[in-house]
């Protein structure tokens, strides 16, 4: 018993010294803050977003109308303080007893049901981007609130919090969220706009009215309910709350695209991703970010996608980047960025269908086939080991019933001559294509892998065509030119590497070939898949459509410039056959825009590729044709001894 009483003391005595060896580390880590640089509220996290042109295209949560507390609405900043941090005027930084709830909740539900962050700490996360969920990061952002807490009164911390939160869209700031969500100054809001903007920092993109608006006033409720037991507002007040008959406006006061957030999301996850840029940014603060987008095709990619448009469930992506260095010049993940934030572009995959096949004939033109090879055009069925079929059929079930070029496959997309040059090559010879042009997705060297039944990433697929568009050599993909501080410190500037991937000679024989699909003189029991835009094009392009059970690609290019558009329905429904034309016409509106200006467009033939007049379907010379197959030279004299 006596040394178990002298357990227990020592045990006391030790408690009693590492509480009051916590007590003097805290108090020294805010004496140590204290004499630390004060944060720098309006230079922090400001950054902003330049085009190809270095114009000021976006301006991030430094807001240049920065408005002072006594100006902001009193029901919104009681409502903000109530819903986010409760005792903020009572703590030093951190809510401890909200934080020691928060635990309890969470390991009682043993899943992350609530956080506990104050408002002191969400302010230095607006203020310094994302944090980093590492405990590195953890301790970092803890010390951050600590020096804002020791420099700066509540207010002051209130009022720098209140111009930079992010309230989706792109808005950042009480007062832009005022102007863009009801299109009226942030003193003169009505309650139930109030609760709105206060409810939305929680999920911005879930939660504000333009994206969501059965979301955003189901949460209007769950706030206002919170603020009538918090006895902020009374229950009369509560009673009468509508927020039904909201008047919603959803504009940006400057550069009021929908698409062009789909962009600027795309150059801030770029941005994350580059380690050059140094971490003591967190102190200094401030971005100057300049980047490939050309805002005038932008603009026409966005007015030719409203235009032609269907109102209902189906989606349009499209990216414009620039081959002769990767650049990513314009870019729209959806048909509105309001209504949906997912960005289809660099984050859906989907099955590519037969714009897969241009991969696949330039795997066959390095082989020793050529643009007259012929196949076999008829319904076939594959036999495999174990007694397995495959039984491809071509779009509309047409067949030829004859032997047809290659050149004439690509022009009808032929399915059968596809699935047959795969096996003929072996299946892995497309894998390796499609490696060696960029392609990060793993694949499965199957049949079905020739028309396109993989899915695959858009960002990454306009990667592996950019390959073929610049002559064969490989680019990576990039939104950000350069990064400078605000004082034009450069902090990382992209450099463009070339690097030959493919034979220069055989990408132009296939780029030649792929101006088919839309030549009038390919006409015979099928018509080229893209017939639709002969005569509608003033430069010349390889071009390639594709289609699947629910989507609908069109891939074009020439040395300038290459264009993908796609439409289909984020949950695989079926989508409409009018969807075909359409991306058709975005894609021609988009790319005609850029290249207006432009005249010498097209590749110089390459001193060992020669063009022979020939029969497009058989393949026979033929000195009258109006068609040239293109060849590498000497392998033409097969065709015309």
């Amino acid at each position: 018993m006596g040394d178990l009483m002298k357990y227990l003391k020592w045990l006391f005595k030790f408690g009693i010294f590492l509480f009051v060896l916590g007590v003097i580390s805290i108090i020294g880590v805010y004496v140590f803050a204290y004499f630390t640089e004060p944060i720098s509220l309006n230079l922090a996290n400001s950054y902003y977003i330049y085009d190809n042109k270095d114009n000021v295209i976006y301006q991030g949560s430094n807001n240049s109308e920065w408005v002072s507390l006594d100006n902001i609405d009193e029901k919104l900043v009681k409502y903000i303080i109530n819903i986010e941090d409760q005792h903020f005027y009572q703590h030093k930084g951190f809510d401890i007893l909200r934080i020691i709830k928060s635990l309890y909740l969470n390991i009682k539900a043993r899943k992350i049901v609530g956080g506990a962050s104050s408002i002191s700490q969400q302010y230095v996360k607006n203020l310094f981007l994302e944090f980093d969920q590492t405990w590195e990061r953890k301790i970092e952002e803890a010390f951050l609130t600590i020096r804002l807490e020791t420099h700066y009164q509540k207010d002051e911390i209130l009022e720098g919090y209140l111009n930079t939160i992010y309230f989706g869209q792109g808005i950042y700031g009480v007062k832009d969220a005022a102007q863009y969500y009801f299109n009226k100054d942030i003193s003169n809001i009505t309650m139930e706009e109030a609760i709105i903007l206060a409810g939305i920092p929680k999920s911005p993109n879930n939660y504000n009215p333009i994206s969501n608006k059965d979301a955003a006033f189901k949460r209007a409720y769950v706030v206002s309910t919170a603020l009538k037991d918090g006895n902020i507002i009374t229950s009369s007040e509560y009673n009468s709350l509508d927020f039904e008959n909201l008047e919603l406006y959803g504009k940006h006061q400057t550069n009021n695209l929908d698409t062009l957030m789909y962009y600027q999301d795309a150059v801030i996850s770029e941005l994350k991703s580059i380690k050059s840029i140094p971490k003591s940014l967190l102190d200094d603060g401030g971005l100057r970010i300049f980047t490939n987008l050309d805002i005038d095709t932008q603009t026409v990619m966005e007015e030719s996608i409203n235009n032609n448009v269907i109102e209902d469930d189906n989606q349009i992506a499209s990216i414009v980047v620039n081959p002769n260095t990767g650049g990513v010049i314009a870019l729209a993940g959806g048909k509105n960025y309001a209504i949906s934030q997912y960005n289809r572009v660099t984050q859906a995959k989907r099955q590519v269908g037969s714009t897969i096949k241009p991969f696949l004939y330039y795997a066959a033109l390095n082989n020793g086939m050529t643009t007259a090879s012929t196949f076999k055009s008829e319904k076939t069925s594959f036999v495999f080991g174990e007694n397995k079929t495959y039984s491809p059929t071509n779009y509309g079930d047409t067949y030829g019933n004859k032997e047809i070029t290659m050149a004439a496959a690509l022009a009808y997309s032929d399915n059968i001559y596809a699935v047959k040059t795969h096996l003929f090559l072996g299946e892995n010879a497309l894998v390796d294509t499609l490696k060696t042009c960029g392609l990060n997705e793993d694949l499965l060297a199957i049949p079905s892998l020739a028309l396109g039944a993989k899915e695959i990433n858009m960002l990454d697929y306009a990667e592996a065509y950019t390959t073929l568009a610049s002559g064969g050599i490989s680019h990576d993909l990039f939104f950000i030119r350069r990064v400078e501080d605000m004082n034009g410190n450069l902090l990382y500037e992209k450099k463009v590497e070339d690097k030959q991937v493919l034979d220069e000679s055989i990408t132009y024989i296939l780029n030649e070939m792929m101006t088919n699909t839309y030549n009038y003189n390919f006409v015979d029991y099928y018509s080229p898949t893209v017939l639709y835009l002969n005569g509608k094009l003033s430069h010349k392009y390889a071009l390639k459509s594709g289609t699947t059970d629910n989507d609908y690609w069109i891939v074009g290019y020439n040395k300038e410039a290459l264009a993908i558009v796609w439409a289909g329905n984020d949950l695989n429904k079926d989508t409409p056959k009018t969807y075909s034309s359409i991306i058709k016409n975005i894609w021609l509106d988009t790319m005609e825009s850029y290249e207006e200006t432009l005249e010498d467009v097209w590749y110089q033939k390459p001193e060992n590729v020669v063009a022979v007049p020939m029969e497009p379907i058989s393949g026979k010379y033929d000195s009258k044709s109006k068609s040239l197959f293109y060849f590498l030279s000497g392998t033409e004299l097969a065709y015309i001894s």
